[in-house]
Order: structure tokens, then sequence, then C-alpha cells
């Protein structure tokens, strides 16, 4: 190590200085100055070139046990330890990334806001009567992807989603477009949400005659029912997975909504049995099974 470090500062300080600082001989320097790299010399090197890509590549988040798994997947021989040891000599430290939650920069353009007509009231007697409408947002490699779902409170199934990388009055009309096309024109229906308050969704729910209600500001249990969905969405799929783009959490997201969750899931409510007996007696437009 002595001779590493002579070897590193020699353009510093003279040869002769450090080897008598240190209590070594030039002449033992300058021989294993010029003596051909040991193999295990070599394969440090070699190795160590790999590991400072695999940490680089996970933007300096991965400790010594991922790296070593990313090389061991690549087909590298070494062991944890080794790994260890070659961050070490290269300085190479995990640090963790924090995630700072999204903003809401969501239009505010209505003056007043809906009062809460649903009030919590979460049963509904037939579907196309009550839904209900919220967004979350997932982590990616990429960023955040937003979601956006509607619900109709008779069977809780899912009948309009959107996902996008933006928080964007287009996200939560296009579910509630989704929803519309699915189940045609709904009569009498009330639509609760977060405080979607853009021109745009408003005369979107105008124009099909839609009556809106909105939860109070900051009171998470006036959307309970939305909150509950979104709770299994992340317990039953998405928690503790890495999905390196965007595009790999939405294809997970639709194949739980669309394959799982609609489909297969057990719901806490019976209701969805009735719904799917309503629709098979002929109940909707043929188009819009969702």
């Amino acid at each position: 190590m002595k001779f590493v470090f002579i070897a590193k500062h020699r353009t510093i300080w003279p040869v002769a200085w450090l080897c008598d600082a240190l209590g070594v001989s030039r002449s033992g320097f300058h021989a294993w100055l010029n003596r051909s790299p040991s193999a295990r010399s070599r394969s440090d090197e070699e190795l160590g070139g790999k590991v400072k890509v695999s940490f680089m590549a996970s933007d300096r988040t991965y400790g010594a046990r991922r790296v070593w798994r990313d090389l061991l997947s690549d087909g590298a021989d070494c062991g944890l330890h080794q790994i260890e040891r070659l961050m070490r000599l290269q300085g190479l430290r995990a640090r963790p990334r924090r995630r700072r939650l999204p903003k809401d920069s969501g239009d505010r353009q209505l003056e007043t806001v809906p009062a809460n007509l649903l009030d919590r009231q979460f049963a509904a007697e037939r579907p196309n009567q009550k839904w209900i409408a919220d967004f979350t947002y997932l982590w990616t490699a990429e960023g955040w992807l937003y979601v956006a779902a509607v619900i109709d409170l008779f069977s809780r199934r899912v009948v309009g989603w959107s996902m996008s990388a933006a928080m964007t009055a287009q996200l939560v009309t296009d579910a509630l477009l989704m929803a519309v096309w699915r189940r045609g024109k709904p009569d009498a229906l009330l639509h609760h949400s977060a405080q979607y308050t853009s021109e745009q969704f408003q005369r979107l729910m105008a124009d099909h005659g839609i009556v809106c209600s909105m939860r109070r500001s900051g009171n998470v249990w006036d959307n309970a029912a939305m909150e509950s969905f979104f709770s299994s969405l992340k317990t039953e799929r998405t928690e503790g997975k890495t999905y390196r783009t965007r595009d790999e959490a939405r294809a997970d997201v639709f194949d739980y909504i669309e394959r799982f969750y609609n489909t297969i899931r057990r719901h806490s409510t019976a209701a969805f049995a009735a719904e799917v007996a309503w629709r098979e007696g002929g109940h909707g437009s043929i188009q819009n099974q969702g």
C-alpha cells in the first residue's frame, strides 16, 4: 500500500522524499513499479470496472449486495466480500434516493367547489347510480406515473382509468371518458371525486348530465372506497416492485385492473355478482361491458 501511495503522489512530491518519509527504499519502489501486475491485481482492475459501471447505472443508489447480484446476473464470478472491498477502494458508497412526493399543481378554475353530495353514502342500489374517482401515483426509474380511476360503487368495479406522466386535467378526463364509453350515457348519475375543477372536466360532466359531487379538502374519508382500491392496487401488485420504465408500470397496472381486479378478485360486496347478472339480463349497451 505504501508503494501505491508513492505512485499516486509522485507527481506532487519527489519520490526520494516519499520513500524516506514512508521508510521504504527507492530501489524497492522502482522494482515494484516495473513489475508486471499480479493475477489478483488484474482481476481486481477488471472487476472493479464492472462494479463502478453497475454502481453508476443505479444512479449511485446500489449497495454492495445489489451490485454483487447485478454482476452475478451478467455471469461474473465473484463474492460479496470482494465487491465490498472493491467498492471501498474506489470510494463507492450508496446514497439512498429520496423521492419527493409530486406537487398538486391541478387547476382550480371554479370559484365555488361543488358540495359533497355523496356524504360517505357508499352503498348503491343499482349500476351507474354512484361513481367515485380519484388518482394516485407510482414511482418508476423514469419518474412518477399518475393513475386515475373511476369506480362504480354498486359493484366496486373499475369502469374507467387513465395513466400519464403528468397530473393534468386530461388524465382525469380520459378516465371519465372511458367510463362513459363503457357504460353508455347513464341517467341520474352522481360522480364523486377529489376536487376536479378544471373547465374541461366540468364541461364533460355537464354534456352527459352527470351530477357533480366533490370531497372536502383534506378529508380522505370522503373518498374512502377509492382509497381502498388504491391500497389494494399497491399492496397486491406494485408494492416492492421496481419499474424501470413508465410503460412497464402501465402494463402492470392494466393487468391488475382488467385481468385480476375486475374479473377474478373476490370483492367484499356481493353486488359485484349482482351487476354481472344485471348485464347478462340485457341491460346496457353491447359495447359497454366493462
